[in-house]
């Protein structure tokens, strides 16, 4: 702990440990009489199990349920109670279904209860939507149904759930009956025969959609003699190969790669719809509902007659059963709460609570008490869990992960308390701690002790389904491309051509006056999708005139200008003397280690990059991109530590007063643990206040300060400021932007956006400005559901309802100040039972600030508010949002306000609200389709590519470069300013050398191998980016796992792909055939030598010119395959370095 250097003038943290240490009492006279424990072989949070099950009663308790009575547990507070529920599901051999109130309280019961079992319990979901809402690609009917087909299933298999948790709200819902599941459910077993069309058919019929690539459960999509099928009820999608009609084999794959994870004999699948409104409400109108078993079936009908159910707090349950009903307004088709309870009470039951009213069940009274809070600062925490535990008290404190338990275990070393011997810890999930009083056991967790709050992750078996967007040039039929050599054209499609009897595939291309052109698919590199620098449609190229070539010559010269700019303010920068930052502190790894989070392997990344130019001698400029919720908060949180640890003071800079609010408040929580001055600047502050903040930033005494532009007055002064944080540069004007510029020749400056930096643009900044991009989406993150819908009480009154059953709150944004109030009532009206909360920017600090805290604290359950949330809240809680005058926002302003939601794994729904009668501009209307098409996670980029069309690609760059890029295109524009920039830096140009090779030969990927569409141009587009054999191998594995045996045009493809790799090594640049001989076309001189040289005791290689090379072929290579394979060896020779002075591209 030694590592830090502390300004000795800074008292506040000098004296900081030494007070600590002060006030400590030595342990000998603390507890005079110290014992031994009890139990000090307690180690993990399973061992609590037996502990617990030797409480009085408890075997009495478990006997009654094995001899189907029911009991009740009491006395238990906190986590105990998911301890008794692992305790009961461990004594007893039959399956044990446990019933929470509320679906709020799942994640973290079953969290407690998988540490106290040490597996995890299958968790039997609720539906979140209303019935006529239901979706076969919901993961909740995914859940549901899995559920049901293990017990079905269940003959005391290693499948069969052992412990099932659920809410009570999800046995109010019915299921699929199981004669319903049994008609729908079909085995497929390796060697059966199938008529694909008929089972195709079938799939139709259950509510499945074809699609040409699966990403969600109920799709299928079939090509060539593959089925790939995602069934609602399994984790994986699955491939059925078929030889014919005959099943070759099944596979379980991955539906992020697409790629095989492993291969099954047999699956079974149970495709079922999830129930229509109008077929549950006619059925369910019979007044005997209930009673009538045969009509719907509850979870309840599915258990084994030998399954014993644990209900949580039973008169909650009940009450939270009649609020749920109450607040449907047509609760048509669902259970009643009587006869539910009668269902289960057929059931041996166990009721477990803290306090239960006296009942004549046989009864556990366990001994536990709940624990007291920790109220003191976190440094003296120690000394508060010593002053709370008893001499014979043995402490085990619950860390989420290995590097709080290290951090733990060295404060309880290092301590003068002598705890060590009495307080263990392990790894593991615990919400509340408890005191087990016989025992003398105490256990925490390490939540409690640091006085944070519980973070947790749903223990999870499956993906979560995103994929992070490589390729945005989706490229549609019609859409405009640039040719490079050629120019501005439409795309028509594919079309296969033939020539003197062989076929190959090729793009259409439409210039001006109608003249069509046909690419062949092997140079589909030279075209890329136009996207512009304004809102004009482009002008096609006329085909065989300069101006294409001129237009392309002037985009270069400006590129050349803007990075020369670039470059040279990059120069002055590293000629500058910055920080050097020590290497990480031992303070440092600790504080990174409390993260409660994992982080994403791009965070990492980036964290490992930022620490690394801290660490250099030259400023540091780094952009971290990444969408909304991606972590960027984090990577800014450690490095501001980092400087801080150093002894110098931070700034960060932030375009709204919410943020900075939001900002402070996220900082201080994560840096509590340690003697850091936080500071917030904004508005919110007084006069006053902010002087006093102003005077300790000079003096030294405020180590970070969060503000809005007040930040970059000319009146601030600090006494050592080393490290900038700027979040959304995008927002600040022009003066703010050329103060920055002035910063970042003195000071490390990091930068945060959410609007991300689209790769082509990416790659050619590269080497001027260091950038790090966020792409992969956290855990447990679920897509938000996206609507656009006009002002309609009744679909907002069934929205809000529909969050306000599960415990959450919403957003209603309408960013007109006057009226905000008149749709704050109107939403009153819709939903009366609901409390409302109003916030916007003319409000009075303190109103807006007591506003946001109410509905962060959840005294409020609907925000109506204008914009000002958009960069700012961050409630987990908060799960459905509206935007109103939707069309009136620009794309990323809509995508910003959308990821207000969606910040936890509940499924977030957003709705674009039109005003009535409302008539959308054609730009609004575009607009508001692709926020509605791209809901995806990490479709920040994919947004920020659509906002490039729309709006055009001009205000990336800044004015004078969006003529450029509309006359050259985008991804043209970025090609030439990478080689710009390399140029200016004395590096090689990157170029695309094509060997064209002329052979007769039929080489393409035939449609009905591969669809066509997107997935058959993205795979041309990936062959023409093969650079070497390993990844044509690779690539040639995935269409095999993908799309089956590889046929003969496809493998003649990758074939010519192979030798095009080959010839390149050799900088051949064509082949074609000459009579009995195969010309090579040569640009170097030495390495065609070296060539001859190796294949001279084979095959003569004859140099005849500058530019071509004879290779005789043998009289045996009468067909073309046997050509291709003796080009292919006299290519595959070992490269001779010493005929090769001139490198190799």
């Amino acid at each position: 702990m030694k590592s830090r250097r502390i300004d000795p003038n800074r008292t506040s943290e000098t004296v900081f440990r030494q007070q600590a240490r002060d006030n400590l009492v030595p342990p000998a006279k603390m507890f005079p009489n110290m014992m031994t424990p009890r139990d000090s072989q307690i180690q993990s949070m399973q061992d609590l199990v037996p502990v617990l099950s030797r409480s009085d009663g408890f075997a009495a308790v478990t006997a009654a349920l094995r001899s189907g009575q029911s009991g009740t547990i009491d006395g238990a507070w906190g986590g105990s109670c998911a301890l008794a529920a692992a305790s009961i599901a461990t004594a007893l051999d039959s399956v044990l279904l446990i019933v929470l109130p509320r679906l709020s309280e799942i994640d973290e019961f079953t969290g407690d209860l998988a540490s106290f079992l040490g597996t995890i319990p299958e968790i039997f979901p609720a539906w979140e939507t209303l019935p006529d809402e239901h979706d076969v690609a919901d993961t909740v009917f995914g859940g549901r149904l899995r559920v049901l087909s293990q017990l079905q299933h269940s003959g005391g298999n290693e499948s069969t759930p052992q412990v099932i948790v659920t809410s009570f709200p999800a046995l109010l819902q019915p299921v699929p009956s199981r004669k319903q599941r049994e008609a729908a459910t079909r085995r497929i077993q390796v060697g059966d025969e199938i008529d694909t069309d008929a089972f195709m058919k079938w799939l139709l019929e259950r509510g499945f959609e074809r699609t040409t690539a699966i990403q969600l459960p109920g799709e299928f999509s079939m090509h060539g003699g593959i089925l790939d099928l995602y069934s609602p009820d399994s984790a994986l999608p699955i491939r059925i190969e078929f030889f014919g009609d005959e099943v070759e084999s099944i596979r379980q794959f991955d539906v992020e790669t697409q790629r095989t994870l492993e291969t099954c004999q047999q699956v079974d699948l149970t495709l079922i719809s999830p129930v229509p409104a109008s077929v549950s409400g006619r059925q369910l109108q019979t007044p005997n509902r209930d009673e009538d078993g045969t009509t719907s079936e509850s979870l309840l009908d599915n258990l084994p007659p030998e399954a014993c159910i644990a209900l949580v707090e039973l008169p909650e349950l009940i009450d939270e059963g009649k609020r749920y009903l109450d607040r449907l307004e047509n609760p048509r088709g669902l259970f009643s709460v009587p006869a539910t309870m009668a269902r289960c009470t057929d059931f041996p039951s166990v009721t477990i609570a803290p306090i239960s009213a006296e009942s004549t069940e046989i009864s556990c009274h366990l001994q536990i008490e709940s624990v007291e809070r920790f109220t003191r600062s976190k440094s003296e925490m120690l000394e508060e869990l010593a002053s709370i535990i008893g001499p014979q008290d043995t402490v085990l404190v619950c860390c989420h992960n290995q590097g709080e338990q290290d951090r733990l275990q060295e404060l309880l070393d290092e301590s003068e308390l002598d705890l060590s011997e009495r307080v263990k810890t392990c790894i593991g999930n615990l919400a509340l701690g408890f005191r087990i009083v016989p025992e003398h056991l105490v256990v925490l967790s390490d939540h409690e002790l640091f006085g944070r709050a519980d973070i947790r992750h749903k223990p999870r078996k499956r993906k979560v389904e995103s994929r992070a967007i490589d390729s945005f040039l989706d490229l549609n039929v019609g859409d405009f491309v640039v040719h490079l050599s050629h120019g501005i054209a439409r795309f028509r499609g594919l079309e296969l051509l033939e020539k003197e009897g062989y076929r190959e595939e090729h793009l259409s291309l439409e210039f001006r006056d109608k003249v069509q052109m046909y690419v062949p698919v092997s140079l589909v590199h030279l075209v890329q999708k136009y996207i512009g620098g304004g809102k004009h449609v482009p002008r096609l190229s006329k085909l065989g005139t300069k101006s294409w070539a001129s237009k392309k010559e002037k985009a270069a010269e400006a590129v050349r200008d803007m990075a020369s700019d670039m470059l040279r303010l990059q120069a002055q920068r590293s000629g500058q003397p910055g920080i050097s930052y020590p290497p990480d502190s031992h303070w440092q790894k600790e504080f990174e280690a409390s993260f409660p989070y994992t982080e994403t392997s791009d965070q990492l990344h980036a964290i490992s990059d930022v620490r690394h130019d801290m660490e250099r001698a030259q400023p540091m400029d780094r952009l971290i991109c990444g969408d909304v919720g991606y972590g960027k908060t984090e990577v800014a949180i450690r490095a501001a530590f980092k400087a801080i640890d150093a002894g110098k003071q931070v700034a960060v800079l932030v375009p709204t007063t919410v943020l900075a609010e939001q900002h402070t408040r996220t900082f201080s929580e994560r840096m509590a643990d340690y003697p850091i001055t936080i500071e917030g600047l904004s508005r919110f502050k007084s006069k006053k206040e902010q002087r006093a903040i102003l005077e300790g930033m000079a003096a030294g005494s405020v180590d970070l300060v969060i503000g809005t532009h007040r930040l970059i007055q000319k009146d601030i002064k600090f006494k050592d400021l080393g490290l900038l944080i700027i979040d959304e540069e995008q927002r600040f004007g022009v003066e703010a932007k050329e103060m920055l510029k002035r910063l970042r020749l003195q000071i490390d400056v990091l930068t945060l956006s959410a609007t991300p930096v689209p790769r082509t643009l990416h790659m050619s900044l590269l080497g001027i400005r260091d950038i790090s991009n966020l792409t992969t989406a956290p855990r447990d993150r679920v897509p938000i559901e996206t609507r656009i819908t006009r002002f309609d009480p009744e679909l907002i009154r069934h929205a809000m309802v529909r969050e306000l059953n599960r415990n959450g709150q919403v957003y209603f944004v309408h960013n007109r100040v006057h009226d905000l109030q008149k749709y704050a009532d109107r939403i009153q009206q819709i939903v009366p039972e609901a409390s409302i909360g109003i916030g916007h920017g003319q409000m009075k600090e303190t109103e807006l600030e007591a506003a946001m805290l109410n509905f962060v604290s959840g005294k409020v359950d609907i925000f109506v508010c204008t914009t000002i949330i958009e960069s700012g809240l961050d409630i987990p809680n908060a799960n459905t949002i509206f935007i109103h005058d939707a069309g009136n926002h620009g794309l990323s302003d809509l995508h910003q306000l959308r990821g207000r939601v969606g910040r936890s794994h509940h499924r977030a729904y957003c709705y674009l609200l039109l005003r009535d009668g409302q008539m959308l501009t054609p730009v609004a209307a575009k607009r508001l389709k692709a926020i509605e098409e791209y809901s995806e996670l990490g479709a920040g980029f994919k947004i920020a590519m659509r906002d490039l069309e729309i709006r055009g690609a001009g205000n990336i760059l800044g004015t004078e470069q969006s003529g450029h890029i509309a006359a050259v295109g985008y991804e043209l524009y970025c090609q030439l300013l990478e080689n710009a920039c390399r140029k200016l830096k004395n590096e090689p140009i990157r170029e695309h050398h094509h060997v064209a090779i002329d052979l007769p030969c039929t080489a393409y990927l035939p449609s009905d191998y591969i669809p066509p569409g997107r997935i058959k141009i993205e795979l041309y587009r990936k062959l023409s980016a093969v650079r070497s054999l390993e990844e044509l191998n690779a690539l040639e594995e995935e269409m095999e796992d993908r799309f089956g045996p590889i046929p003969h045009p496809a493998r003649q493809l990758l074939i010519l792909k192979e030798l095009q790799i080959l010839s390149q090594r050799w900088q051949v640049d064509s082949i074609r055939l000459e009579n009995n001989f195969a010309v090579l076309g040569y640009r170097d001189k030495n390495h065609i030598l070296a060539l001859s040289k190796s294949n001279q005791d084979r095959i003569p290689v004859r140099i005849v010119d500058q530019k071509s090379a004879y290779i005789p072929l043998p009289i045996s290579a009468e067909n073309l395959e046997e050509v291709m394979q003796e080009l292919k060896t006299v290519l595959q020779q070992s490269f001779d370095p010493a005929y090769n002075p001139a490198t190799s591209p």
